[in-house]
């Protein structure tokens, strides 16, 4: 049997996740909005033969107090497809993923959206579905209140049915563009949606031909247990919350079981835990590098952060005394009960806790490249996952030292590619095509 092989994507937001990254000795501060800069950096991925550059998105600034505001770097930030198509005419082979809200978007304008961008890329997109755990967002798009958790899901659920359909609504060989005859497109060979459902309503077709992937990839990120339920039906990457290898492996045959049970082939989705990593010449010197970034957040920020976590606001508690009781809110449930279970096990004050979610609370490698290499091989082995997200906690060096020190200790082990599978994100990811609904060939 072949010897598994890790899949690792680069979660950008455009850059680094760590709120004290842009502060770092040697680090680009406009980073995440310069375009040269994040330019450079998906080159660098793709020499080290990164499965996809990742960006999220945010759709709201007023989330956290001016206090906090005015320290972070993610306040200004490009919009994903205008990013991600300039991104796309400076690379050839890494796949291009972009967050998409099924709450705040319209399914014609996603299905679109995507669709341009697997043609302008040759086949790199993928679409990151996201319900938006941020309640102020809301405030940006004609609502006063957030939809509820489990009624986002279902509104998913069936965005997902819209976008795909809006997909297929060409067959392949519905453009003959035969210029003898003046034929440019054979109507039989073009599928009208139609759709009337219980949160959507379109008509269709779209007008772009049918993506060169057939659907860009589908990736999902809740882990939550509707999420789960979502990813098992759809999603064909996984991005997961860094939990320890224990509950990693549970969530990965969660996930794995449930798509067995919808029909779906457990092997054309990849589980990919986030996780950031620091590399140093020892463990000690990889620690004393992330205490320093660590050191590097101010306390207005981790109660923001830890704020937008809990999705309560933190900043009354007690910074000296034990996290108190949290109530249901509708923001993520998942990332609040990893916060709420870090507090508990690690007996954490509010400053400390603050601290921590402000930096980074998440999964993290830290050591020399052996040690990395030793560690993301026995989660990829013991099925806790199929590869990484992999976040970078400063720019560009970070980046850098996984690309020039880890990737070449990976690929000794014979468990990360030294050239691209194929041209298109899903050959390199080892996915099917989707075949289209409406037509058979």
């Amino acid at each position: 049997m072949a010897q598994r092989q890790l899949k690792l994507g680069a979660f950008m937001r455009p850059v680094s996740l760590h709120t004290g990254a842009w502060r770092y000795p040697g680090a680009w501060p406009d980073a995440n909005f310069n375009f040269a800069h994040i330019k450079q950096m998906a080159q660098k991925l793709e020499a080290g033969k990164f499965d996809a550059f990742f960006m999220a998105d945010h759709l709201a600034v007023l989330n956290m107090p001016t206090n906090a505001l005015k320290r972070s770097h993610t306040v200004t930030s490009f919009e994903p497809f205008t990013l991600l198509s300039a991104l796309a005419g400076a690379t050839e082979r890494i796949g291009l993923i972009a967050t998409g809200s099924t709450t705040f978007d319209a399914p014609y304008h996603v299905a679109r959206r995507f669709a341009s961008l697997d043609h302008i890329s040759g086949g790199r997109a993928g679409w990151n579905i996201v319900t938006t755990s941020n309640p102020d967002a809301a405030l940006n798009f004609g609502l006063d209140d957030h939809m509820e958790h489990a009624e986002r899901y279902k509104r998913a659920r069936e965005f997902f049915d819209v976008v795909t359909g809006l997909w297929d609504s060409f067959a392949d060989d519905a453009f003959p563009r035969d210029v003898e005859q003046g034929l440019y497109f054979d109507p039989a060979r073009m599928h009208v949606l139609d759709h009337k459902g219980k949160y959507l309503k379109v008509r269709g077709p779209l007008n772009i031909a049918r993506p060169v992937q057939g659907w860009p990839v589908i990736v999902q990120a809740g882990a939550s247990d509707d999420g789960r339920q979502l990813a098992a039906e759809t999603a064909e990457a996984v991005f997961t919350g860094g939990s320890p290898l224990p509950d990693s492996q549970k969530l990965y045959a969660d996930i794995k079981g449930r798509m067995e049970k919808v029909g779906r082939n457990p092997d054309h989705c990849k589980i990919l835990p986030g996780a950031m990593v620091f590399v140093g010449d020892s463990i000690e010197e990889a620690k004393e590098k992330r205490a320093r970034l660590d050191g590097l957040v101010h306390y207005d920020s981790g109660i923001a952060s830890l704020s937008i976590a809990l999705g309560t606001d933190a900043s009354g508690f007690d910074p000296d005394g034990q996290l108190p009781p949290i109530p249901e809110s509708n923001a993520s449930k998942t990332s609040r009960q990893r916060i709420v279970d870090v507090a508990a096990r690690d007996k954490l004050t509010v400053r400390q806790l603050a601290q921590r979610v402000g930096a980074f609370s998440g999964l993290a490698f830290m050591g020399p490249p052996k040690l990395i290499a030793d560690q993301m091989e026995e989660w990829l082995m013991s099925r806790g996952c199929d590869g990484f997200n992999i976040m970078f906690p400063y720019l560009p060096e970070g980046l850098d030292d996984f690309v020039d020190r880890v990737i070449p200790e990976l690929q000794k082990r014979g468990i990360f590619r030294k050239e691209y599978e194929g041209r298109t994100l899903r050959e390199n990811l080892g996915l099917p095509r989707p075949k289209n609904r409406f037509f058979e060939s």
